[in-house]
C-alpha cells in the first residue's frame, strides 16, 4: 500500500492543526487557573477577615444561664 505525498502532506497539516488547537486550548485553560487562583486566594482573605469580625464582636457578649437551655417549646 503506497502513500502519495499529498495525503501525507494533508495528514501533517491536520496533525499541525490539532496540535495548534490543543495547545490554545492548554494556554485559555491556564488563564483560567491563573483567574480562579487569584479569585480564591482574595475570597479566603475575605473569610479570614469577617471570622476576626465575627470573633470579635461576640467578645463582647455576656452569656446567660438560658443560652444552655433548649427553648419552652421542647
Amino acid at each position: 500500500m503506497s502513500v502519495s505525498q499529498d495525503d501525507v502532506e494533508r495528514r501533517l497539516v491536520d496533525l499541525e492543526s490539532r496540535a495548534a488547537h490543543y495547545e490554545r486550548m492548554a494556554e485559555d485553560l491556564s488563564e483560567v487557573l491563573a483567574q480562579q487562583s487569584t479569585q480564591i486566594e482574595r475570597m479566603t482573605l475575605q473569610i479570614r477577615r469577617l471570622a476576626d469580625r465575627l470573633d470579635r464582636s461576640n467578645d463582647g457578649w455576656e452569656t446567660s444561664p438560658q443560652d444552655g437551655k433548649p427553648p419552652p417549646h421542647y
